[in-house]
């Protein structure tokens, strides 16, 4: 007779703490590294990003990890792990490409010259705005290179704060707490930089980009990087790579840090009660 799997939180619950440990992030995050008008401008499309896409995406892993997690409690292979993420991945982009075009374009909007700003006031005049103006088509526009990001970015943080987080274990060296859960999710931040550096290039340029006589800037993102490596080198796909370690790295450690304690309150006070 087959070992039952231990007891595990609603589908539900899953969701929720994903993107509640996304929201608890971005709000602090983005108060020490934004002044105070791009917060109040830009808080409300973080915010509403991580309400769907980090929500979805971590939601989705958790979910799927546990299915494809024996009952004696072995864990899937990397391979496995990484494939569960990059669908986790692609789903929560899908749903939060809206708000990811909405704060691309709110952010950018300070650096254009005053003539050129779109002048959106939170992020709900955005989409009510691209919607109006453009079509509502325009809310997924870069949806695939955001989505192939997505697939890379949780590929290569999903699995590998899960496999760090299981070498760890098995070292003897540490406990299912939070000084692994801080060691692992370093790790992820480290490798997740770099796979998902050349990708946001793309993402981000051609979310951003403008029409040029009628015809859009970019065709695909193939051009985008073919532009950069012509015109910048190859190593440009990495440029400010130490900065972006440092922003990604601390998100990326909280995320987790936060996820787990969840996690870990609720199978003490519910599952186990």
């Amino acid at each position: 007779m087959a070992e039952a799997k231990p007891k595990t939180s609603p589908k539900a619950i899953k969701f929720l703490f994903g993107g509640l440990a996304g929201a608890l992030v971005r709000v602090p995050i983005r108060a020490l590294v934004r002044v105070p008008f791009d917060i109040s401008i830009e808080l409300s499309a973080g915010l509403l990003r991580q309400a769907t896409y980090t929500t979805t995406r971590l939601g989705i892993y958790t979910i799927l990890f546990e299915k494809m997690t024996s009952a004696d409690g072995r864990p899937p292979n990397f391979l496995l792990k990484a494939l569960i993420g990059m669908t986790a991945g692609a789903t929560g982009a899908f749903v939060g490409t809206p708000a990811e075009v909405a704060l691309i374009r709110m952010t950018a909007d300070g650096r254009l010259p005053p003539d050129q700003r779109r002048g959106y006031t939170n992020v709900f005049n955005a989409l009510a705005r691209i919607t109006r103006e453009e079509g509502v088509a325009t809310l997924w526009r870069g949806c695939v290179p955001t989505m192939a990001r997505a697939v890379v970015v949780n590929a290569a943080q999903l699995a590998s704060y899960s496999q760090s987080k299981q070498a760890l274990l098995d070292s003897g060296y540490f406990g299912d707490d939070i000084l692994c859960h801080f060691c692992a999710s370093m790790i992820s931040g480290l490798v997740t930089t770099a796979a998902s550096m050349p990708v946001d290039i793309v993402k981000t340029r051609i979310q951003n980009m403008r029409m040029i006589d009628g015809k859009p800037e970019y065709k695909n993102g193939l051009e985008v990087l073919m532009r950069v490596v012509g015109s910048e080198g190859f190593f440009s796909l990495w440029k400010g790579f130490t900065p972006y370690y440092a922003r990604l790295g601390p998100h990326t450690v909280l995320t987790f840090i936060f996820l787990e304690q969840m996690n870990r309150l609720y199978k003490t006070y519910v599952l186990d009660r």
